[in-house]
């Protein structure tokens, strides 16, 4: 196996299987994913710039029948990898589809495609793969599950101390206990890093939190006896090969070794890999916003908000990428923040409404992208700016430094140091996110195709629009008025997180004092106001206290009484005047 390295072009549909690809192709050695599409036309696109600048560029695509399940998208496929071939002879091709179908892949290798391999194979068998298609050769995951006959050899690894001479009839029952091993211990990572990223969750309640322990605690319990039940150690005392497993280079191997645990050494694209694959686990979750303060997201369908959040953060991890490859310095991070954020957004504007994507309006016929770029010093003003804590998240991916959160300074490899981090790149998302759909309500948000494109149906008629957007105009007086200075007094930071039940807030320890000095006009008075309430309210209340009491005294001992008394003498009267009258009566009634 060629130890040149790997450069792909991943053309798949699915924005979650991209993204997750992705992050996890990050953290093995020479290999690099040089472009990540969605469709057909916009691979033809990158291959043709690429042709013409770079040739050598990429040397390896990988790609998806359409959205692998209708006959239509099948077949498209088939014609794509025709004219893929066609139009480049020398690039190979490596299918990762979730087509099973015999014919259908036969037709593709008879077409020219290099290899195939189905979705949800193992990590390090997937890059073994590309690596054999890259290298020239090719890779048919039926073929690598036909048994070897007697007069075929067995691929043994170089440092094998013995030779293993067994009936070829043991071979596929071997591959059938390590497949289910694989399989079993993909599952449980899967499960516990959810659990995990559940468990990181602020403000989660004690039980749901005592719950999420304990599976935690037979997650780890059941991969540790899956380990020991079918390992590869076993396997050899029971004179089972390990060698009909792909061959894997060193570099490939111990990049998954770096993958499986936490070193004072760890990369920064490994420690990002980790960080962003802990940050798509928790865009699975409800993304329904369960504070009491607006956002901007709330107008769009789950589903367009969790495709927004996917296309921010992959385009975050370009970025990252970039500014690895420009050899920044710290203090230049610290300089180009406002730059970052608002290529961010302008770059998540542009992949999300589409470069060149129009709408009618007063019968002209408008490029939506340019007219909500216009907005730039509107967005960065009410949002982009006032994103906490964002200089300290690239400096923790980029330089691996110390995360000071909470007066507390932890560990980059820590798990509170990823818990602080992933926390901030949520809140991050969410604001940009925010920032990308402001634009979209003061320019177009009662426009008709929108609203079908985009809204959900509790925010789609023009009375309830207007409503939200007035909600989000009282949303930025408060915010700039009363609850940024406030913020900035209390010398905290407010954060939007995704947690299970939805998009929820939490605050963390920051010092603001400049922010403070620099306060004036109504959000000074805000603050003097706070500071005032601070110094008289323990003396008012003392003096509400005391004088309480006194009135408390008064009503019941003096007033009281006194009303006591008072109706007592007058039932004293009653009785009196009753008795003077019986005793006048009798008098009357006596004979004289």
């Amino acid at each position: 196996m060629s130890d040149r390295p790997l450069k792909l072009l991943l053309i798949d549909q699915d924005p979650i299987f991209r993204l997750g690809l992705r992050l996890a192709l990050e953290a093995i050695p020479n290999v690099e994913a040089i472009a990540v599409v969605e469709t057909d036309t916009a691979a033809l696109q990158i291959l043709a710039e690429i042709a013409q600048q770079d040739p050598n560029r990429v040397n390896l695509v990988v790609l998806e029948f359409g959205n692998g399940r209708s006959t239509t998208s099948q077949q498209l496929g088939l014609q794509f990898c025709r004219q893929l071939r066609a139009l480049y002879p020398n690039l190979p091709i490596l299918l990762l589809s979730s087509v099973q179908e015999q014919g259908l892949l036969l037709a593709a290798k008879s077409i020219g495609v290099n290899g195939y391999c189905p979705k949800g194979t193992p990590l390090p068998e997937l890059v073994a793969a590309m690596q054999e298609v890259a290298d020239g050769g090719s890779y048919w995951f039926w073929e690598t599950e036909a048994i070897i006959t007697p007069h075929s050899p067995l691929p043994i690894a170089p440092n094998s101390q013995r030779a293993l001479r067994i009936p070829h009839t043991l071979l596929p029952f071997s591959k059938l206990r390590n497949n289910i091993r694989l399989s079993g211990i993909t599952n449980i990572d899967a499960t516990l890093t959810a659990v995990t990223a559940q468990l990181q969750v602020p403000g989660l309640p004690v039980v749901d939190r005592a719950i999420l322990a304990g599976q935690r605690r037979e997650l780890l319990a059941a991969r540790w006896l899956l380990n020991r039940f079918l390992s590869p150690q076993e396997r050899q005392q029971e004179d089972i090969p390990v060698a009909d497993e792909p061959p894997l280079t060193a570099s490939l191997s111990s990049a998954i070794q770096q993958r499986q645990s936490v070193s004072p050494l760890l990369s920064p694209e490994t420690l990002q890999s980790a960080l962003f694959a802990s940050c798509v686990t928790k865009l699975q979750f409800p993304l329904r916003n369960v504070t009491d303060v607006p956002l901007e997201i709330d107008i769009f369908r789950e589903d367009k908000k969790r495709e927004l959040l996917y296309l921010i953060l992959q385009k975050l991890a370009e970025q990252l990428d970039e500014l690895r490859a420009s050899q920044l310095e710290m203090n230049q991070l610290y300089e180009g923040k406002i730059t970052l954020l608002r290529d961010l957004w302008q770059v998540a504007i542009t992949e999300f409404f589409g470069k060149f994507s129009q709408i009618k309006l007063r019968n002209q016929n408008i490029k939506i992208v340019n007219l909500l770029l216009e907005n730039i010093e509107v967005v960065q003003r009410d949002i982009l700016n006032k994103i906490p804590l964002v200089c300290e998240l690239y400096s923790y991916l980029l330089f691996q430094t110390e995360l000071n959160i909470n007066n507390t300074s932890y560990p980059v490899v820590s798990a509170e140091a990823k818990s602080q981090a992933l926390m901030i790149l949520e809140n991050l998302l969410i604001q940009v996110a925010n920032g990308v759909v402001q634009p979209l309500l003061n320019s177009l948000a009662d426009v008709e195709a929108i609203k079908q494109n985009f809204y959900g149906s509790q925010l789609i008629s023009t009375r309830e629009i207007e409503r939200f957007r007035n909600d989000l105009s009282w949303k930025y007086r408060l915010k700039n008025y009363i609850n940024e200075p406030k913020a900035v007094f209390e010398s905290r930071y407010e954060l939007f997180v995704i947690a299970p039940r939805g998009i929820a807030n939490t605050s963390v320890y920051a010092p603001r004092n400049e922010e403070l000095v620099k306060l004036s006009n109504i959000p000074l008075v805000v603050t003097l106001l706070l500071e005032f309430s601070d110094a008289i309210a323990p003396r008012l209340k003392s003096l509400l206290a005391f004088a309480g009491s006194g009135i408390v005294f008064i009503l019941t001992q003096v007033i009281g009484r006194g009303l006591g008394l008072i109706g007592r003498g007058i039932l004293q009267g009653i009785g009196n005047a009753s008795l003077i009258e019986k005793n006048f009566k009798r008098n009357s009634d006596r004979p004289k």
